[in-house]
């Protein structure tokens, strides 16, 4: 496995990141401590060293399961967690991006994970209310403590992360070093702004549940509904929208061309995020079973043609949106440049 920069940050880290949403059974999706355990000394075989959790998964369970597991590792382990979700529906400063649920979300964090800091805390979404320099003040507290090393970001819009780390930047504040957002082929979104900013500010990007809940494993058709589809396509965000027409076609295209190629669609799908031609887009790994991680792994053996990867694109393009879609036609480039097309620029 390849270690590649993360952003800003100057950490080496693999090309694919174990997610730890998956250790521990209490939201019916997890795996129990033995099958958990054996994943990630199988991960750390395997040469990867970027290991991804947060405070809400299993309710704390997955924090707890890596501390035995990270114990003899940790100095040569890049381990990331996250605040943000609610840990108690009922306590409303147990939740959102304020300083006082950092704090204690962060202590908690560390405590379950019996390491003194955490190389990389995301800050798990947009709460829509707390400041913007409130955050990245409290974050860069956080990292002057020696508690956490790095920061990074999850489900927040464009201009947000923008403003973060202009405000960090003309403050001395430490900035986001990554962004960790919703990609694969039935959601390319991202696309239209994100790899940009990414790359403007130096960012690295990592695709979480890059297998669409599991849609991308061909494991589901257009006879699937959200009460079979198994356990995380019957989830709110996913359900009935998630088996869309659409988003089926692209899933059995996938399949398709796997079986062509000769690998499984789980394969594809991840090899498809490693080769983007935006930069490296680091996939994010959960795995229920041994089989299913080692079926992940074997991604990094599917070298890609750019016609396959052209075909794959086609599959789902991303609609064109405002104000891209305005920069990309002829009449504005006219407009703008006259008859002195120019290459380049911002």
């Amino acid at each position: 496995m390849k270690n590649i920069i993360l952003g800003r940050s100057g950490l080496r880290v693999s090309e694919l990141c174990l997610g730890a949403m998956t250790f521990g059974e209490e939201f019916n999706f997890g795996a129990p401590e033995s099958v958990s355990r054996t994943i990630y000394e199988r991960y750390r075989e395997a040469g990867g060293n970027f290991i991804d959790t947060a405070n809400i998964y299993n309710a704390g369970t997955s924090e707890r399961m890596l501390a035995s597991f990270i114990k003899e590792d940790r100095d040569a382990l890049v381990l990331a967690s996250k605040y943000s979700m609610s840990m108690n529906p009922a306590e409303p400063n147990l939740s959102g991006n304020h300083r006082k649920n950092m704090v204690q979300a962060l202590e908690a964090s560390l405590r379950r994970l019996q390491t003194d800091y955490i190389d990389l805390y995301w800050v798990h979404g947009w709460d829509q209310l707390t400041r913007t320099d409130e955050m990245m003040r409290a974050l860069d507290d956080m990292v002057r403590a020696g508690k956490i090393l790095h920061v990074g970001v999850s489900n927040m819009p464009g201009w947000v992360i923008s403003r973060a780390n202009t405000l960090a930047e003309e403050r001395g504040l430490t900035p986001f070093s990554a962004v960790q957002m919703h990609y694969n082929l039935v959601e390319r979104s991202i696309e239209t702004d994100f790899f940009d900013l990414c790359a403007q500010q130096d960012m690295a990007v990592l695709a979480w549940s890059p297998l669409a809940g599991g849609l991308l494993t061909g494991k589901f058709n257009r006879g699937a509904d959200a009460d079979t589809a198994g356990t995380r396509l019957k989830q709110a965000e996913y359900g009935p929208a998630m088996l869309a027409e659409n988003r089926l076609k692209i899933a059995e295209g996938v399949s398709t061309m796997a079986q062509d190629i000769g690998c499984t669609a789980p394969q594809l799908a991840l090899a498809w995020v490693l080769q983007r031609p935006h930069g490296h887009v680091i996939p994010i790994l959960g795995a229920r079973t041994l089989a299913q991680f080692d079926d992940n792994m074997a991604c990094l053996d599917l070298q890609l043609t750019a016609e396959q990867i052209g075909e794959l694109d086609q599959l789902a393009p991303p609609p064109a949106t405002y104000p891209a879609s305005l920069f990309a036609t002829p009449f504005y480039r006219r407009m703008m440049h006259g008859e002195h097309p120019v290459a380049g620029g911002e």
